[in-house]
């Protein structure tokens, strides 16, 4: 529910948002909006932060990127990238070629996390099922081994930390799995980027998390799941882009999990934290957003952060 009065300062959490809650998940798709509005709108919206989003959605040119978020008071906290690393040591090359760039542009931009998603099991969009949506053995042990040299390798030549994000449709999803990917690898080189919105989605509890292996956490995406919605795509086997597009993802503070019980086990932590909203709303008429994001940003004051 909506604290009543502002709750204590979550003075370690540093709150932003992202491409994505203005419908952007392409880095060019007619549906969404032109990114010199998202620039103006999500610092009307009163975040002080952003990530980069799908990379070419954003100027990738740094001089220019640096001048259109400094002019609106907006700053880069992170960069994403998608991998297969379960596809083993095959797709490195490939892979690598994904991550340089945009390694480049994030470090260019000031920011330290590069957001790591695994490749879908089935197409966000189409549905279709591309592979199992259960790992061998060998696949899991590909795909540990292949994100502690990513790690390692992004660390070194960028000076970024990788934080790995679970995500519905992907093999890195519920609790078993985020708990093997984490026990499977070194906590030096892989953190966790927790995504409250896919974790509930995927039947996960984001506060037990955060308490059982904060050491682990290194970022964070609010986001919400509406429960009515999550029990019909459950009940169909809804894929996940056709499930945002039904409103599975939705506004704080009507969804779950609460988000205020997550930032304070997150302030618990005692460490700076980015929290970044991100409201799945692909696709979305073009004046949703902006109300949206006010509102949301309110609500995350009433809760201290």
């Amino acid at each position: 529910m909506t604290p009543l009065s502002p709750q204590p300062s979550l003075s370690r959490i540093r709150i932003g948002s992202a491409p994505d809650s203005w419908g952007v998940w392409f880095p060019d798709d007619p549906a969404q909006v032109p990114w010199q509005r998202f620039l103006d709108e999500v610092a009307q919206s009163g975040y002080e932060w952003i990530e980069l989003g799908p990379y070419g959605y954003l100027p990738t040119d740094p001089a220019v990127l640096t001048e259109e978020t400094a002019r609106r008071g907006l700053k880069v906290s992170a960069g994403t990238v998608f991998t297969g690393l379960h596809h083993g040591e095959a797709v490195w090359e490939k892979t690598w070629a994904h991550v340089a760039d945009i390694a480049a542009l994030t470090r260019a931009m000031g920011a330290s996390h590069l957001v790591v998603i695994p490749s879908f099991w089935r197409d966000d969009k189409t549905g279709e099922v591309l592979e199992p949506a259960t790992l061998t053995p060998a696949q899991w042990r590909d795909l540990t081994s292949l994100t502690e040299r990513l790690g390692r390798e992004v660390r070194e030549r960028y000076g970024l930390r990788i934080v790995v994000h679970p995500h519905a449709d992907t093999h890195v999803d519920t609790e078993e799995n985020v708990v093997r990917l984490l026990d499977g690898t070194d906590p030096d080189l892989v953190s966790l980027c927790l995504d409250t919105g896919h974790y509930a989605y995927c039947g996960g509890d984001s506060v037990k998390l955060i308490e059982t292996y904060g050491e682990r956490i290194g970022y964070l995406h609010l986001k919400q799941v509406d429960p009515e919605v999550l029990a019909d795509v459950r009940a169909k086997g809804t894929p996940f882009g056709p499930a945002v597009a039904q409103g599975v993802m939705c506004e704080p503070p009507s969804g779950v999990p609460e988000l205020g019980p997550v930032l304070e086990a997150a302030q618990r932590l005692d460490v700076d934290l980015f929290a970044i909203v991100e409201q799945d709303m692909y696709p979305c008429e073009p004046d949703r957003p902006l109300p949206i994001a006010v509102r949301t940003r309110a609500f995350l004051r009433s809760c201290g952060a």
